[in-house]
């Protein structure tokens, strides 16, 4: 029987294609503030303004291609039953071949309404353009969850944060919540690996392993020691 590997990953996973990170230091993202394109402030504010940034960034999609560090997850799932938790909006784990992933801040390649959250728009990368209108009668949007908004799919990352066998932490400063609490249910004994060429402001468990790296390379790490016992 497979053992249950769970993986958390972050920005860092996907810079390494090309995606432009949410944080950089200045705070800023592509030039813009995270107020002004990822809440809803800046979205009742200026809607077009962010429908035009959310666009470009999906229009950036098929320019990019996953990186070694996807296609090595997906690789494990010959070894392990693997779940992504990703907080990332784009496709690069779909695309690199992983099947069972989580996306806790919603997908630029989705759009909805703003009334009825439940209610999903598969759109691939075209743009969203404004007048759009949902089948609530509202304004299409992208798919996202912004800073303030609840969080659903957090429960079942909950759920298989507790199942996890082996836990991974790759591309993530933990800073993020409520994607930094997973770690606080995974089982006592469960190892934990951190992948980060920076090592993450956390408490250490005794189990957890700290591999500084990027995605890329820790992920190999991590496969040789993951798989020279399966």
């Amino acid at each position: 029987m497979k053992k249950t590997l769970v993986v958390l990953t972050g920005a860092g996973i996907s810079a390494e294609s090309g995606v432009k990170t949410f944080r950089d230091s200045d705070g800023l993202w592509e030039n813009f503030s995270i107020e002004d394109v990822a809440t809803l402030t800046g979205w009742e504010k200026n809607s077009a303004l962010v429908q035009d940034f959310y666009n470009l960034r999906r229009q950036q999609m098929p320019t990019v291609v996953p990186n070694e560090g996807h296609k090595i997850l997906a690789k494990l799932e010959e070894h392990f039953n693997v779940q992504i938790v990703t907080q990332n909006v784009d496709d690069l784990h779909e695309r690199g071949g992983s099947t069972n992933i989580i996306h806790l801040h919603g997908q630029l390649t989705q759009a909805r309404g703003c009334k009825d959250k439940n209610k999903i728009y598969d759109i691939g990368y075209r743009a969203i353009e404004m007048g759009e209108m949902a089948e609530d009668g509202t304004q299409m949007r992208p798919h996202i969850v912004w800073f303030g908004e609840d969080v659903p799919e957090i429960i079942n990352a909950v759920e298989k944060a507790a199942e996890a066998d082996i836990f991974v932490v790759v591309g993530t400063s933990m800073q993020v919540y409520p994607a930094a609490s997973l770690v606080h249910y995974v089982g006592d004994k469960v190892p934990i690996y951190i992948i980060d060429p920076k090592k993450p402001d956390i408490d250490m468990k005794k189990n957890m392993t700290y591999i500084q790296a990027g995605g890329g390379e820790g992920l190999a790490k991590l496969f040789d020691i993951l798989t020279k016992n399966t």
